[in-house]
């Protein structure tokens, strides 16, 4: 497969490193560094880059995509221009929009991240709606299990949730909304509005 994709303008370093399955499709000028592994019905566009050590798996990667070192992306889509890792994780059914950013140690799960959304650090997203332009700061989680059941987290448009913030579920963001950092957020916040939700220092 390797020596099938070169002929097919794609470069991939050190081949004889990469486990790459037949089934498997990827673009002209993308590049493959060492120790990548691509299986099952995996897609990758053109003029992507999959950094060393990236798992993927029966996913779609549009064009233009930059997966960082050792990310872990399994029944995914990741649309156009996007920017994944290093060290992110895409669990099934996530959907990240064209040149939103999944950064280091986030993990996402039956999640869709919109057009250009940032969650660059340190968060979890599970069973979330996320609008564009939206800034998911560090330490992001939406708590979406009680225990028993699983529940929905939707954040609208332009929304900001700031670092250390827990959203449980079920909750909704409104657009341009604001979350103060450290904020325990319970309740529907407003499009426009500030919600604030820490112990008093």
């Amino acid at each position: 497969t390797t020596q099938r994709l070169m002929a097919e303008g794609v470069t991939i370093f050190r081949p004889e490193t990469c486990m790459i399955d037949s089934s498997v499709s990827v673009g002209q000028d993308t590049v493959i560094e060492p120790f990548v592994q691509l299986f099952g019905q995996t897609h990758i566009g053109t003029d992507c880059h999959i950094r060393s050590y990236s798992v993927i798996g029966n996913s779609t990667l549009g064009d233009g995509v930059l997966v960082r070192n050792s990310c872990v992306i399994d029944h995914a889509t990741v649309e156009q221009g996007a920017t994944i890792g290093p060290f992110a994780h895409l669990r099934p059914e996530s959907h990240i929009g064209r040149e939103a950013h999944v950064g280091n140690f986030v993990e996402t799960k039956k999640t869709r991240l919109g057009e250009r959304s940032k969650a660059n650090h340190l968060a979890y997203l599970g069973d979330t709606e996320i609008g564009t332009g939206c800034n998911i700061g560090a330490g992001v989680i939406t708590c979406n299990y009680d225990g028993v059941d699983k529940h929905p987290t939707q954040i609208g448009n332009g929304v900001f949730v700031g670092s250390n913030s827990t959203l449980v579920a079920p909750v909704k963001l409104e657009d341009d909304s604001y979350v103060a950092a450290a904020s325990c957020i319970t309740k529907p916040v407003p499009s426009g509005a500030l919600a604030l939700g820490r112990a008093h220092q």
